[in-house]
């Protein structure tokens, strides 16, 4: 092998022979945190979901004693 190693990416797939290194990223990791208004809601959600299962619950109850 004569010259400069050439970068080899990670998804190629293609064995990393040696003097092969991955100079640079392609792209950077978007942040994964949801919008507050997003975050809001979705506890909203999971309450709403709580509730709803605990009346159902209530409710088997309530008909299975008549």
């Amino acid at each position: 092998m004569s010259g400069p190693a050439e970068p080899e990416y990670a998804y190629s797939g293609a064995p990393a022979g040696p003097g092969r290194t991955i100079d640079v990223m392609l792209w950077s990791d978007p942040e994964n945190d949801p919008p507050q208004d997003m975050r809001d809601m979705q506890a909203k959600m999971r309450r709403a979901g709580c509730v709803l299962a605990l009346a159902m619950v209530v409710a088997m109850f309530v008909l299975g004693i008549r």
